[in-house]
């Protein structure tokens, strides 16, 4: 009787997870690189969610300090909203008056009443341009000293509070940032004319409106009344309550107290709630960029991990095949490596979330700038940042791993008996569904560029989709397309003789291993290459509308269609010594067949020698009364022609009249969206009778003589026709800003993924390189060769990525020459260039320390390795 071979059964769960333990510590040095990039794109996650968090905290604590002292705010209710720059205590039969007040002090529970006033300024610095001027953030109040002669919102740091009409106080911070002085004459404006004030003191703080980048301007009581409301009239009234008493409670008596339907009131807890989300608005912007980079950190380090499983599991593949013969099952050893990979994940987690602290820290100070600041106080870790570190790190690696380990456990136990080890078979389906993929993104950008002139927002994400499925398809075709490329490189490769031969057959030892690690490049360059392209040709068309739709010199123009350039100021601008046309545009709302749109009220004739209109039909002459022109796009999706009638109202007049379109031009920034006559735009805007640009062509005038004709206003900006090009085309410096943050990404990700892969090339090769040495080949040869298998790589991973970012940068640029009729399509080539040799010097780089351990192996040692 004979019995078979002894077997063993691996079924115990701990045996396995401590074999995955082992075996991360047993390769830890070639993990490394893969937890350096994961631990990037859970940095910036992580980091950007706990600058968001410790940013709302402060927030909300700068404002609970405003409002500590206010438990109740009592404010008037009016019918209509009344024209920025005044206050809804205002007008002759406002409630908020003095006896009010004395009524409210009165109230069981209220300790104090301190009435405000409310309004709006906007002032000159020391050099006569306009400081921080910003929607919501340019305050005024009156300094309302108490019974002790202080002001608990706004305490004296330096001179004495405003005592007449000629005199303001300003906040340290906004006096700091126009350098100005005590007794200095500041020009300023509310809602109209500027006028001047002597700076008589400064004072400090809380309200997070200012200390975000705003300004703050104080009058005295009497001069504020008649500014932002009436004499005797309050904008808002604060009540202080008695201890013990709630907020709820006192707003509830209060309420009770004031006539129905004429005031309101705030709990001030809810103000600092209101004031904390308002000024959060303004830096939320900071967090979208980070969260762009970690997305992307993440996307091209899921390729490397993705490739270091790869290589780990095609080097043990012999270990695999023991496990399955001794009895361990393929869930097993799938468990067991995605048990490595979750490992991994959480150390690369805990590491980027430590260096997304350094991130929230470092980031408010690079930040903030004079006019956006973010707010000081402690990082606040809380359960969201956490967990999403630990999400992101784990989850990505993970799911990276499980297609390697998908692969590792169908290696069958006979494989144990191998001698060597054998590439990992080639999937069929992988480059028939690359090829769909590629084929499909290319067909729709071609399909979309055919339809170009309708560059809808739907059109526009079909477009992105597309470019994403033509990288993909891209990606997963190249393996396919490693052997060709790198073939091609032939003749460059030649010229380093043997070690230019050894490096074109290394690269080509492993297609699939290749393309991995080109893979990571390729994204980035097609990232950043398309990027680049885009914002190029973008701003250089914004520039040619600018130019080509603009005939005056300068422009005077308000920042709001809601406030009007003084008419006295049209005709001192006209008579400017050198100015020959000053035209003057009356700016409003026209609402048009159920969409918004932006009216330029005009006189036609000053018009024709200050703007460049290109008529596709119709004609400027051809407006009057009830007759307006529309811009191509504006009549395009309105469905409108020359000869329509259509159903139209401007501004505050929500009466439906009937307007005739008598022509369509091309779009032109400077006429906005449709053109009607200054009567008609006048009389129905937000502002009677206003202006709010003056188009003016002018000789040898320079703008200080123009901000003197307008009276150094600083609700009016005075600007060049350069200057005005220049900004048109500046709105891409995000999007280049956003290119040179993802090539950085997309390089160190990278390099990582070369230094890995060649680490375990050579240590793969660690007996080859042996014999090479052994037959004569020097230390400085065995670098070159490892130097040039990296370039190749990156050269394979540029090229591809470049190809996918200039076609995709056309598919999507075709949808913008729909919208700009300037647009053509304009590579950068210096700036591809660059990025070319940037990838190719990031080869290059990587390849340092895998050819120096190369180089290192003593020939003896190399051929005993085993």
């Amino acid at each position: 009787m004979s019995t078979g071979p002894a077997t063993v059964t691996v079924t115990e769960s701990p045996a396995m997870l401590r074999t995955a333990l082992r075996n991360v510590l047993a390769h830890k040095a070639r993990l490394l690189t893969t937890v350096l990039a994961i631990c990037l794109g859970v940095a910036f996650a992580s980091g950007t969610l706990v600058l968001a968090d410790s940013t709302a905290a402060a927030h909300r604590a700068a404002a609970s300090k405003d409002f500590a002292d206010t438990a109740v705010t009592v404010t008037a209710v009016t019918a209509e909203a009344p024209p920025p720059g005044t206050a809804t205590g205002g007008g002759p039969d406002g409630v908020l008056d003095d006896a009010l007040a004395a009524k409210l002090a009165k109230v069981p529970g209220v300790a104090a009443v301190r009435p405000r006033i409310d309004g709006t300024a906007v002032l000159n610095g020391a050099d006569g341009n306009p400081l921080r001027v910003r929607p919501g953030a340019n305050l005024a109040a009156a300094h309302t000293p108490g019974p002790d002669g202080t002001d608990p919102r706004h305490p004296l740091a330096e001179g004495r509070a405003p005592a007449g009409a000629d005199e303001i106080a300003l906040d340290r911070g906004t006096a700091a940032a126009g350098h100005l002085h005590l007794g200095d004459t500041v020009t300023l404006a509310t809602d109209g004319p500027a006028r001047t004030a002597r700076l008589t003191g400064t004072v400090t703080t809380a309200d997070t409106r200012i200390t975000a980048g705003g300004t703050l301007v104080l009058f005295d009581r009497a001069t504020a009344q008649r500014l932002f409301a009436t004499p005797g009239h309050w904008t808002a009234v604060d009540v202080a309550a008695t201890p013990g008493t709630g907020q709820y409670e006192l707003a509830r008596r209060i309420t009770e107290l004031l006539p129905a339907d004429r005031a309101e009131v705030t709990t001030g807890r809810a103000q600092a709630d209101q004031q904390a989300r308002y000024v959060g608005t303004l830096t939320r912007g900071y967090q979208k960029l980070p969260l762009v980079f970690a997305g992307v950190s993440l996307f091209i380090g899921s390729f490397l991990v993705v490739n270091t499983f790869t290589m780990l599991i095609t080097r043990r593949t012999r270990e695999i095949a023991l496990l399955r013969a001794v009895g361990a099952t393929r869930r097993q050893v799938v468990r067991s490596l995605l048990a490595e990979a979750l490992l991994v994940g959480l150390a690369a987690s805990a590491a980027g979330f430590v260096l997304g602290l350094g991130i929230a820290e470092v980031l408010p100070g690079l930040l903030s700038t004079d006019g956006d600041r973010l707010p000081d106080g402690p990082l606040v870790i809380g359960p969201r940042p956490v967990a999403a570190a630990l999400f992101v790190g784990v989850g990505v690696t993970a799911l990276a791993a499980w297609l390697p380990a998908r692969r590792a456990a169908r290696i069958a136990p006979v494989e144990a008996l191998r001698a060597a080890e054998r590439p990992a078979a080639r999937s069929r389906l992988r480059p028939a569904l690359g090829a769909g993929l590629l084929l499909l993104g290319a067909g729709l950008l071609v399909a979309l560029a055919r339809h170009a002139e309708d560059a809808s927002e739907a059109n526009l994400r079909n477009a992105v989709l597309a470019c994403g499925a033509l990288v993909t398809g891209l990606v997963a075709l190249a393996p396919a397309l490693a052997g060709p490329a790198v073939r091609l490189t032939g003749p460059l490769t030649r010229r380093f003789g043997v070690t230019g031969l050894l490096a074109r057959q290394n690269a080509l030892r492993d297609p699939r291993r290749t393309a991995a690690t080109a893979a990571t490049l390729l994204i980035s360059t097609a990232l950043v290459g398309g990027l680049a392209t885009v914002g190029h040709s973008t701003g250089r068309a914004l520039d040619r509308q600018a130019a080509a739709g603009l005939g005056a010199d300068w422009v005077i123009a308000t920042g709001s269609s809601t406030t009007g350039i003084d008419p006295e100021a049209v005709r001192r601008v006209g008579a400017t010594p050198g100015v020959r046309t000053a035209a003057a545009v009356a700016d409003s709302t026209l609402f048009l067949g159920g969409t918004v749109r932006e009216v330029s009220g005009v006189d036609p004739t000053s018009l024709g020698r200050t703007v460049r209109l290109d008529f596709v039909s119709g004609s400027l002459q051809d407006l009057g009364p009830g007759r307006i022109a529309v811009s191509r796009s504006t009549a395009r999706e309105n469905g409108l022609t020359t000869g329509d009638r259509v159903t139209t109202s401007i501004g505050r007049n929500r009466e439906p009249g009937t307007s005739t379109v008598v022509g369509v031009y091309q779009d032109n920034p400077t006429a906005r969206d449709a053109l009607a006559v200054r009567e008609d735009v006048q009389r129905d805007g937000f502002r009677p009778g206003s202006v709010q640009r003056i188009l003016v062509r002018a000789d040898g005038t320079t703008a200080r003589q123009l901000r003197t004709a307008v009276g150094d206003n600083p609700l009016l900006k005075v600007e060049s026709r350069d200057e005005l090009v220049r900004a048109a085309g500046g709105v891409t410096s995000g999007l280049l800003t956003l290119m040179y943050g993802l090539l950085g990404i997309g390089a160190v990700i990278s390099a990582l993924g070369i230094v890995n892969t060649l680490v375990m090339s050579v240590t793969e090769r660690t007996r080859e390189i042996g014999v090479l040495r052994a037959v004569g080949m020097d230390r400085a040869a065995v670098r070159r060769t490892v130097r040039l298998e990296a370039v190749t790589v990156a050269a394979f991973g540029t090229v591809l990525g470049l190809a996918a970012g200039l076609f995709g940068a056309w598919g999507v640029g075709a949808l913008a020459g729909g919208a700009i009729a300037q647009y053509r399509f304009e590579p950068p080539w210096p700036t591809l260039l660059l990025v070319c040799l940037a990838s190719l010097a990031v080869g290059a780089l990587a390849a340092a320390v895998p050819a120096r351990r190369a180089a290192g192996l003593g020939p003896l040692e190399a051929v005993a390795e085993r």
